[in-house]
């Protein structure tokens, strides 16, 4: 009973599902994380339809569940097992209570699959890492540079009207530059900028070499682009610091931390379900096993989560969120980062700060205090 009060301090109900309707990735990037992207296995329709059950069971009249379609590269299943997986939600999308997203490299964008994506209201992300220098890691099977067709499925997607949002990896390179490397995909016309800098996870076991003074200036200098570019798209990660900083400041504090970190739920082409962490799916460790919850072909999503608590990684996972709070300046607006982090880099979901925290949520804060700083001063 404990625990499972214990997950509930922490944890409050999924508001993303993340689905995986293929492993194969038509693009073979650098920094990739996925362990199986040169395997094309699919999502079955059953399992699809699984997924919906569960769904249903964890959406009511009172919020939206986001699907997220995302990883491999989800446009290489095709359009006609695409739309087959679309089909068992299509209730709950009509109702309201789901919305579809897409995470894709938009090499394979044409008119047919804008025309999909259109028709059952796909939000769209796109990754791309910048203008051709900054994307040279993005490259295919054959490795020749991906950065062409990314564009120009962009530009379908543009002149077919549907909003996108990019999410761009910031590696040793994109860090010194960030005015021009924002210039460029605001000019590609997203509504939504995501900015990563690059981490350790997965597969991918280089650490990108960035200091965290590296790190707080690239904020500096974003934070001193958006000023100057106030009718630009809107930037992921200063959205999140203003709403924290606005609800601070309103004496609203407590709304920020009511709300619990979201268990995301990620569901592989198999059901097999893991938690905490899409970057677990398909891992496998000697101490901790493979990650997996359940297959939701046997057991429902919700059941998975009321027990939860009894999973050796998501029990050290909270250990960890409590040490941070503890310990850590900057929980209150960090909330205790991420469990893949703690993972990938630390080798213990127990342990507390990560390259993640340094290069993201702490320079991110230390970058606008140094702002306001020389504001004051000037």
């Amino acid at each position: 009973m404990e625990g499972r009060l214990e997950f509930d301090r922490w944890f409050g109900r999924p508001g993303t599902l993340i689905l995986q309707p293929t492993t194969l990735c038509n693009l073979d990037c650098v920094y990739c994380y996925l362990p199986h992207r040169r395997l094309r296995r699919e999502m079955s329709p059953e399992v699809a339809q699984a997924v919906a059950e569960s769904a249903a069971d964890l959406t009511d009249s009172s919020g939206q569940l986001d699907i997220v379609w995302h990883g491999g590269e989800p446009l290489t299943l095709g359009k006609r097992k695409f739309e087959e997986l679309l089909a068992p939600f299509e209730e709950l999308r009509h109702a309201g209570r789901i919305q579809h997203s897409a995470q894709t490299n938009a090499t394979l964008i044409d008119d047919e699959w804008c025309d999909l994506l259109a028709r059952y209201q796909v939000r769209v992300g796109v990754s791309i890492d910048g203008p051709a220098a900054l994307n040279a890691r993005r490259v295919d099977l054959r490795g020749r540079p991906a950065f062409d067709r990314i564009v120009r499925g962009i530009s379908r997607l543009r002149d077919y009207g549907i909003r996108f949002s990019l999410i761009a990896v910031v590696g040793a390179e994109g860090i010194e530059q960030p005015e021009s490397l924002l210039d460029f995909l605001t000019n590609l016309g997203p509504h939504t900028i995501g900015l990563n800098v690059e981490e350790m996870e997965g597969v991918n076991y280089r650490r990108c070499g960035i200091t965290q003074d590296q790190a707080e200036r690239f904020w500096q200098r974003v934070m001193d682009w958006r000023r100057a570019h106030s009718e630009g798209p809107a930037l992921r990660e200063l959205e999140r610091l203003t709403d924290y900083l606005h609800l601070a400041r309103s004496g609203q504090r407590d709304q920020w931390c009511r709300y619990g970190l979201d268990p995301i739920p990620t569901v592989s082409v198999d059901g097999d379900v893991v938690l905490a962490s899409p970057e677990l799916a398909g891992i496998s460790d000697d101490d901790y096993g493979n990650f997996v919850a359940g297959n939701v072909r046997d057991q429902s999503i919700s059941s998975m989560l009321d027990q939860a608590h009894r999973l050796r990684y998501v029990a050290e996972f909270m250990t960890g969120l409590s040490r941070c709070q503890a310990e850590c300046e900057f929980f209150d607006f960090c909330r205790g980062a991420q469990a893949c982090n703690r993972y990938f880099e630390n080798g213990s979901f127990a342990t507390t700060e990560t390259d993640y925290c340094r290069l993201t949520r702490q320079a991110l804060i230390t970058a606008l205090y140094t702002s306001t700083q020389k504001e004051s001063a000037a």
